[in-house]
């Protein structure tokens, strides 16, 4: 077999016999990590730490990997303004997750007839929110529907550092009023001791009529 040093160092082609010593001598483990090769590659090395490491680097890669998420958000085409706010917000919101958001304009009775107002009000959405996404799919007709998907500037994990950021900054930023609002108590009960120390207790000769 091939063997390779703890550190990748060529040991060089050696027998098994001596392998299983110089793991023996080293207190590592002999492990296969070529099976296919000719000869056969062995490393000498700790299984245990080896496994302990290989999972904490799948566990890794697995939570900075991107997850395409589509969320959807439903509109009418004759959409009062307030309504209009609320789905921008949550469009927003999703946006700055780093989600996709699938946008659809479901059209009823007489306002199938008018497309426009559906395509015109998608263009409006896609302008309001253009700082945190595109459009990556222009509107298109799906029925009675018309639909649009837009896609965030952000990548996933780098909107998760964002939101992240933002919620140790709001921390921060708690925490500094609250210190300022005790030190602010603290001062105010300093001062009213102060006031206090300082009053000149009234005495029996206070009472007296000076006349």
């Amino acid at each position: 077999m091939r063997l390779v040093g703890p550190n990748g160092e060529q040991v060089g082609i050696v027998r098994i016999e001596d392998a299983l010593r110089l793991a023996q001598e080293a207190d590592l483990d002999l492990v296969e990590v070529a099976a296919t090769a000719r000869p056969p590659v062995c490393k000498l090395m700790d299984f245990g730490k080896y496994k302990y490491e290989t999972a904490q680097k799948a566990r890794e890669s697995r939570r900075n990997q991107t997850n395409t998420v589509i969320k959807e958000m439903k509109l009418r085409p004759k959409i009062d303004p307030h309504d209009y706010e609320t789905k921008k917000g949550h469009v927003v919101r999703f946006l700055r997750a780093g989600d996709k958001v699938k946008i659809t304009i479901m059209f009823r009775g007489r306002e199938q007839s008018r497309p426009e107002l559906g395509f015109r009000l998608l263009q409006r959405l896609a302008e309001d929110v253009s700082e945190l996404g595109f459009v990556e799919s222009s509107p298109r007709q799906d029925g009675r529907n018309m639909i649009m998907v837009l896609g965030p500037h952000k990548k996933k994990s780098e909107a998760r550092v964002d939101v992240e950021a933002d919620k140790a900054k709001r921390q921060a930023e708690r925490e500094a009023d609250q210190q300022a609002e005790r030190a602010e108590r603290a001062e105010q009960a300093q001062a009213h001791e102060a006031e206090r120390a300082t009053r000149k207790p009234k005495g029996p000769a206070d009472n007296l009529d000076p006349e």
